[in-house]
């Protein structure tokens, strides 16, 4: 099922002159109405001398638009408190609230009306599509809602296209097993961490291989880089005998790009509803596609809560060559890389946190891990912690080898120091395993 009047195929599948056409189209649209409605975009485009009657051709045009930034969203609900001044309808006509989860600084409320919420469920809609996941299926929400705006966009898309939503809010890691066996979902939406400590705990009451059993045929996991990584994918997709799919996205922006099923490791960008830039994190110029670049986003269609030119902070590799699956929207390569303001700098060497899990996730005995960046000086260290599973011999050798491995793949030396079983933090949200100290 599809929203009506929306060709799902159609949309995914247009040649690149087609998209360029409707993005501008759609972009044009947004620039009118923030430069009729949103005291926060008047200013900006008037700093950046652009008033009401200024021509403006896109794409050509659109680098004369200003950025967006987090800071600058929260800087405006602090001057105007709560909602701040992006918004472009009367309150009255807002009908959802969410916050960011304030993992990198202030949380960031956002709230939209019936219609903005209903292009949000839309792409949605599209990361489902991308999946497999259809009427038949049963969907197993594996968190606590809160109010975060991936999780509820998520369980509407579910009800939309007619499957059977299973919440599971408010539980513990037990009892959520449990209702994995009483119901038999055949999807989960869950965080990569949280389904890699579902599998810990299923096999701590069950035994190896209970999890796998249960019926679970796909994994649509966010919030962390983890799905894209392919030790940490891989390991997800053994335990629970089913296929894992990417996808991310932003409270502040929207669901943004999704895995197909047929291309493991690339996320589709959708291009129909989101115009996507990858710039250079420093100068702001645009980088090929097959090199690093920070990912910029404007939602097209999400014109209560309008951003231009958002800077999300993402590192990725865009990839512009055919996928398998037909969809003509260009793709992130390796997902979420990693993020602009994760990055250390040890001994002269940057690291990311993403680098460190994609080797450590490679050691089936390790159950569970955490990174500490110590400052020292100029200088700096990285050491791991690293709990070994129950029943695994000599945590000394596999601390050793992890050690290596991570020499081996950032140039640093890494001390790696095993600790106790269940002594490291669990999390269902995003995993805060990177730890700075100062001295």
């Amino acid at each position: 099922m599809t929203p009506a009047g929306v060709d799902r195929a159609a949309m995914d599948r247009q040649d690149p002159s087609a998209l360029a056409e409707l993005q501008a189209r759609k972009l044009s649209a947004l620039v009118a109405l923030v430069q009729a409605k949103s005291p926060f975009y008047q200013a900006r485009l008037a700093a950046a001398g652009i008033g009401p009657a200024t021509p403006l051709r896109f794409p050509d045009d659109l680098p004369r638009l200003p950025f967006t930034t987090k800071a600058d969203l929260v800087a405006d609900q602090d001057r105007c408190p709560p909602w701040g001044s992006v918004i472009t309808e009367p309150l009255a006509r807002y009908t959802r609230y969410n916050h960011t989860s304030g993992t990198t600084g202030h949380p960031l409320r956002w709230i939209d009306t019936a219609e903005s919420w209903a292009w949000a469920v839309r792409c949605w809609v599209a990361v489902y599509e991308a999946a497999r996941v259809t009427a038949a299926d049963r969907v197993f929400f594996a968190f606590s809602f809160g109010p975060f705006f991936g999780f509820w966009t998520a369980y509407d898309a579910a009800a939309r296209i007619g499957a059977h939503s299973v919440p599971a809010g408010g539980m513990s890691s037990e009892q959520r097993l449990a209702l994995v066996d009483a119901v038999r979902p055949t999807a989960v939406c869950c965080t990569p961490t949280y389904a890699l400590r579902l599998a810990e705990v299923a096999a701590g009451l069950h035994g190896e291989g209970w999890l796998g059993s249960r019926g679970v045929r796909v994994l649509i996991v966010a919030g962390e880089p983890g799905g894209s990584i392919p030790a940490t994918r891989e390991r997800i997709e053994r335990a629970w005998n089913a296929r894992v799919i990417d996808h991310h996205g932003l409270t502040e922006v929207g669901p943004v790009s999704y895995e197909c099923w047929e291309a493991p490791g690339f996320l589709h960008l959708n291009e129909a509803e989101f115009l996507c830039e990858v710039l250079d994190p420093e100068t702001a110029a645009p980088v090929p596609d097959g090199s690093a670049g920070e990912l910029v986003i404007t939602n097209l269609g999400r014109g209560a809560s309008p951003v231009l030119r958002y800077r999300t902070g993402d590192i990725v590799v865009r990839d512009s060559t055919p996928c398998p699956c037909g969809r003509s929207f260009r793709r992130l390569a390796g997902g979420i890389r990693s993020r602009v303001d994760d990055m250390v700098a040890i001994r002269g060497v940057n690291v990311y946190p993403a680098a460190v899990e994609a080797v450590v996730r490679r050691f089936d005995e390790v159950q569970e891990f955490r990174a500490t960046v110590s400052s020292s000086g100029t200088l700096g260290s990285l050491a791991v912690d690293i709990e070994i599973a129950e029943g695994a011999t000599r945590p000394g050798e596999v601390a050793d080898r992890v050690s290596r491995a991570l020499s081996a793949a950032i140039g640093l030396q890494v001390a790696v120091t095993p600790v106790q079983p269940g002594s490291l933090p669990r999390f269902e949200m995003k995993a805060r395993r990177f730890v700075r100290r100062d001295g």
